[in-house]
């Protein structure tokens, strides 16, 4: 595997590059979605990604490699077209995430981070999705599968597998592939933001019943000012 991109490649990134880097006040904030947008090329990071983003930001590609393991979204090997995360996270896990994960681990023959031998999926347990109100969740290419069984979990992979039409609970009538998840994770829009139920029941019924007893967020500056109150009245 090379190390660096092929010009031809490299001439096209350093194209949007320029774009992702123009959006912050110092050049270094960009790294997170620089490394998508090479993650949107091959569907990993590689050395030849690592490489390209420390030569856009001015960087070592010892500190683009430190960002590149520290967080879980990007990866060091290619995963399936369709990247399956399960919660396993509490609410989740007691909710039947575990047994998803397990199931599906079984189901497709693969391990933690793995992609199916046909390279259209891969599983991963997640430590949250941020959807807890929806357990247990399963997520493709980050968007949302709420309220996930077993079963229904082993349904959604193997029609991910056939090629069939598979919309997200929540969010936009279709799924993209995980490289063109990587492309929206770096900032460029494929105009499908305002598709579909953008908050589920769940949610609604929660700031339903806020509004209906007066609850709200304390003002800025309020939780310093009692935990001041406190500290004078101990004294």
């Amino acid at each position: 595997m090379s190390s660096t991109f092929s010009e031809e490649v490299r001439a096209r990134l350093e194209v949007d590059a320029k774009d992702v880097i123009a959006r912050y006040p110092q050049q270094r904030s960009a790294l997170l979605p620089l490394l998508h947008l090479v993650q949107a090329e091959e569907g990993y990071v590689s050395q030849a990604g690592i490489r390209f983003c420390a030569d856009q930001l001015g960087l070592t590609t010892a500190e683009v490699t430190a960002v590149v393991t520290f967080y879980t979204m990007y990866k060091r090997r290619p995963v399936g077209d369709y990247h399956v995360g399960v919660c396993t996270n509490t609410l989740c896990a007691i909710m039947g995430g575990d047994e998803i994960f397990a199931g599906l681990k079984e189901h497709l023959g693969v391990g933690n981070d793995e992609a199916t031998e046909d390279g259209r999926v891969s599983i991963e347990h997640v430590e949250c999705n941020a959807a807890c109100d929806f357990a247990p969740v399963v997520m493709v290419n980050w968007e949302f599968f709420d309220n996930q069984t077993p079963e229904s979990a082993k349904r959604l992979v193997d029609d991910l597998r056939l090629g069939k039409d598979v919309r997200p609970t929540r969010g936009p009538e279709g799924l993209c592939t995980f490289k063109e998840a990587g492309r929206l994770l770096a900032g460029f829009s494929d105009g499908h933001a305002g598709e579909g139920t953008q908050a589920g029941e769940p949610s609604l019924q929660g700031l339903r019943l806020a509004h209906e007893r007066g609850w709200a967020a304390p003002e800025p500056g309020a939780a310093s000012d009692r935990r001041t109150g406190d500290e004078g009245s101990a004294k």
